[in-house]
């Protein structure tokens, strides 16, 4: 009988952090810990190591994603614990999982088989507090904002235009919209309103792109929050609310420092999710990974047209960063899925599925390839059904394209199973690379988003509703159409439509809602029926999961 992702976790015997860390050289007046096993580590320790030369940037990302899973984290942290096997000094930089997921359908973030991040009990649950702080920041903001009204709105705030909405870190379908203020005048004032999930807070976004506590303090002084009734912004600053927000933020701003089951050190930190925020880990992260390693292994979310396009179009141009390689996680399984093959037929070999699969998969590499002109390797998560035959095909489409395949078997055999995707990473991240965005930033906010449409989904265009275009032309007046721009839309495929698999022609794509994040900097285009805060699924996964009497985690994985 195979183990549980969480009984190989818990077999694992784990080294205490403050080791972890001094194989690393930080210094233990930058650590902070928080039991044996895990740390914040001091964002000041980037100021004694500015003129320390980076590290190589390696971005792992996927193929649209399918019930069938493409295992893209634990390939990122088989991959840098394969690079740590043939001599590299790797870390690995990982998003933290949002409780909604992990209590919901899709699982945590800590890797699977015997390629994890580890304690994966304490990271797929409170961890060290980031998400609550987040959530207690957005929350405090959204009670000033409306106390601002009840003791005599000074700001002449219209109530009917507030944007900004209260957060929980959990999948509550509930939430979506509420009427809150009821009761007579002591109780508030009357109003409709609603609840995101905290991964799609921009109180998130902004932690994760803040490069200092000094940059956090402003970007969330800049956060909109409504507009007056003569329709001028009302931002977080106007409300003095920054500075006990940053207060709240100042040690969730710190990265987190745990270890993978081979001892590899992880810096897991931050969490938006890829489809309606930006879906990276935390900047700070990311800059202490190259830093202090030769080689920083991080992931971006869903498939490479949501999490990949967002780290390059946003958050690379933001920060200067330039990564060497790309990796593409794919698997047989969810190939055949997009060539039609329902969930339950998927371990019979079937080449003609996986043929009419495969163009998911080419057109995503060919993106990395042509549209961001990165070098890229195709990593194949191998399952024990997978043919000969079906790998065979895939390593043979690929190469027609140029790009090469390495066979991943980390979930079996951890960083030994990584080897072979570590030699080849290696060898193309010495290549020379001309890395491009795929729009300018002084493009009028329609043809952004149109470039995004045609050069990375292969969409006809775009559709902008009515109220869309209105917004598009007052984000303009008010001087942020110079921002990049945030798609939020369905993972499952390139299209605002869930349910064109493979990689579908023909389709337009439906704006029909444009907002600005002013704090994290981005223009946030809402598509299709896209929603910030998810529902549980007919069988949560919260119902299997226990503890005995010991204390110890059962159905977690």
């Amino acid at each position: 009988m195979s183990l549980s992702d969480i009984e190989i976790a818990q077999q694992t015997q784990m080294e205490p952090i403050a080791q972890i860390a001094g194989e690393l050289g930080i210094d233990e007046r930058y650590l902070e810990q928080y039991g044996k096993y895990k740390a914040k580590i001091d964002y000041n320790l980037l100021n004694d190591e500015k003129n320390a030369p980076d590290g190589k940037l390696i971005l792992v990302t996927a193929i649209s994603p399918t019930p069938a899973g493409e295992g893209k984290t634990t390939t990122t942290v088989g991959l840098a614990d394969g690079l740590r096997k043939i001599g590299k000094n790797a870390i690995v930089a990982l998003r933290e999982p949002s409780l909604g997921p992990v209590f919901g359908v899709k699982g945590g973030a800590a890797g699977g088989g015997r390629a994890q991040v580890v304690p994966m009990e304490d990271i797929n649950l409170h961890f060290t507090g980031d998400f609550h702080a987040i959530g207690a920041a957005n929350n405090l903001l959204a009670a000033m904002l409306d106390n601002h009204i009840y003791q005599g709105n000074a700001l002449g705030i219209d109530p009917r235009r507030i944007t900004w909405r209260r957060c929980v870190d959990m999948n509550d379908r509930q939430l979506r919209f509420v009427v809150d203020g009821l009761g007579g005048r002591v109780n508030g004032v009357p109003r409709e309103d609603g609840y995101d999930i905290t991964v799609a807070s921009e109180v998130m976004a902004v932690l994760c792109l803040a490069s200092d506590v000094s940059d956090l303090k402003q970007r969330l002084a800049r956060m909109i929050v409504g507009y007056t009734y003569a329709e001028q912004p009302v931002t977080a600053g106007d409300l003095h609310a920054e500075g006990a927000m940053t207060a709240l933020l100042k040690d969730a701003l710190k990265p987190n420092l745990v270890q993978t089951l081979e001892h590899t050190p992880a810096l897991v930190h931050g969490g938006p999710f890829a489809n309606i925020a930006h879906g990276c880990n935390s900047l700070l992260a990311t800059r202490m990974a190259l830093k202090l390693g030769d080689y920083a292994v991080t992931e971006a979310g869903f498939g490479a047209d949501l999490g990949a396009e967002k780290f390059l179009d946003i958050k690379c141009r933001m920060a200067g960063l330039t990564p060497a390689a790309v990796v593409v996680v794919a698997t047989v399984r969810a190939l055949k899925h997009h060539g039609g093959v329902p969930k339950d037929q998927l371990n019979a070999e079937n080449l003609n599925a996986l043929e009419k699969g495969l163009p998911n998969l080419l057109q995503h590499v060919s993106n990395i390839k042509d549209v961001f002109h990165l070098p890229c390797v195709v990593a194949v998560n191998a399952f024990p059904k997978d043919t000969k035959a079906e790998l065979n095909l895939v390593e043979a489409r690929c190469r027609e394209m140029g790009v090469h395949v390495a066979l991943s078997e980390v979930w079996a055999k951890g960083g030994e199973g990584g080897v072979a995707l570590a030699r080849e990473v290696c060898r193309i991240a010495e290549q020379p690379n001309e890395f491009t965005q795929s729009y300018p930033l002084d493009l009028p906010i329609e043809e952004k988003i149109d470039a995004i449409v045609k050069k990375i989904y292969h969409g006809e265009g775009v559709t902008f509703t009515p109220q869309a275009r209105q917004q598009a032309q007052k984000l303009t007046e008010l001087g942020f159409g110079n921002l990049p721009v945030c798609m939020a839309k369905t993972q499952y495929s390139f299209s605002d439509n869930a349910s064109l698999l493979g990689a579908p022609e023909g389709f337009t794509v439906t704006v029909r809602n444009l907002k600005v994040s002013a704090g994290a900097g981005f223009l946030v285009a809402l598509t299709g029926d896209i929603m910030t805060m998810p529902g549980l699924p007919k069988s949560p996964a919260a119902e299997r999961i226990d503890v005995d009497d010991s204390g110890r985690i059962s159905g977690l994985f």
